[in-house]
């Protein structure tokens, strides 16, 4: 069975809101079996016009968990929290 990620694309405007979000979506994380891969760190952009301000990388073991962590209440409590704080852009990607 394939593996999952999903990759978000993350501009922060309540820095202080943003902490509710990021405990919150710790929790449903590890609920759902989600592998951290990348979350925040240095950007380098090496071609191309795209600049995020941050990235989040979550593995997971299947296609199917990756839509159970997003459908979940867990990640939806942590959508609520994070509105306001951040604009995030997310999408699946099937992984191998």
């Amino acid at each position: 069975m394939p593996s999952a990620y999903i990759i978000a694309q993350v501009s922060i405007t309540d820095p202080d809101r943003y902490e509710q979000y990021k405990k919150l979506s710790t929790l449903a994380m590890q609920t759902y079996q989600a592998e951290v891969c990348v979350r925040g760190g240095a950007i380098e952009v090496i071609e191309g016009d795209w600049h995020p301000e941050r990235l989040v990388i979550l593995k997971f073991p299947s296609l199917e968990q990756a839509r159970r962590f997003e459908a979940s209440p867990e990640y939806a409590a942590a959508r609520a929290a994070r509105q306001g704080a951040a604009v995030m852009r997310m999408l699946l990607v099937e992984g191998s």
